[in-house]
């Protein structure tokens, strides 16, 4: 059987680690949670778990789950953040995989999205596929500070598999205003460098785009009040990104 490697980011996630953890422990042959010095419970509770926790100061999500992949034993990487976890049914894909073995160099996997305790299928949050399990040699993590993606190296081969990563992401609304508004900041300061008059048309004419297309054209509106608040605040964080572009020039 193949071995798996499961590393994870970790940061003040004492309310989620355990789920993450517990939620792979039939796939993973080790644990590994590298975390920014929690000054929460997180590395007590991954301690008892029996993931091997290592210690690393976070400078971006980029470098650190590139620094988590290399600390893993088995070139075979499951990687997940600390407020996912694995459904039933990709877990049971995992482990037929193992069994019968690996036969692509990665292999994606569809992510949920919960808002409030509540999964969300619509406002463009859904399939969300992601590139989560990998051999190492043929990948790592490249693209912008808030939106890090692992890319495959030329000619290697993706399959994707069946059942969903859980990301219970956003417990509460406020937590979810509180991450728009840190990405818009993030953002502004890469957009500063470009023609301000691109920042000036962006900003008169992306957030509405932004809101028709997710609470019409991706059905955000069949969630209610659900979906209203979602694709306003994806609206106002991509407002608040070219403002504070336009203010940084």
């Amino acid at each position: 059987m193949n071995k798996l490697s499961v590393v994870i980011i970790a940061f003040n996630e004492e309310e989620s680690i355990a789920r993450c953890i517990t939620s792979v422990k039939a796939v993973a042959d080790e644990v590994v949670v590298v975390d920014s010095f929690s000054t929460d419970k997180t590395v007590e509770i991954a301690k008892s778990l029996d993931a091997k926790v290592i210690m690393h100061p976070f400078e971006n999500y980029i470098q650190q789950k590139n620094f988590a992949a290399n600390q893993a034993s088995f070139d075979y990487i499951l990687n997940l953040d600390a407020d996912e976890c694995l459904s039933e049914e990709l877990l049971q894909s995992i482990l037929q995989l193992r069994m019968n073995g690996f036969t692509a160099d990665g292999y994606a996997m569809n992510r949920l999205n919960f808002y409030c305790g509540r999964p969300v299928k619509t406002c463009g949050w859904y399939p969300d596929t992601k590139i989560r399990l990998w051999n190492r040699q043929k990948g790592n993590w490249q693209g912008q500070l808030i939106h890090e993606r692992l890319v495959m190296a030329p000619n290697t081969t993706v399959q994707q598999l069946n059942g969903d990563l859980l990301h219970y992401s956003f417990p509460t609304q406020e937590l979810y205003i509180q991450q728009c508004d840190k990405f818009a900041t993030i953002a502004a300061k890469q957009l500063k460098s470009r023609n301000v008059w691109v920042l000036v048309f962006k900003l008169l004419f992306s957030p509405g785009f932004k809101f028709i297309k997710n609470y019409f054209f991706n059905v955000g509106f069949t969630d209610g009040n659900t979906g209203f608040t979602i694709c306003y605040h994806q609206a106002r964080e991509v407002l608040l990104k070219y403002y504070r572009a336009i203010k940084l020039k």
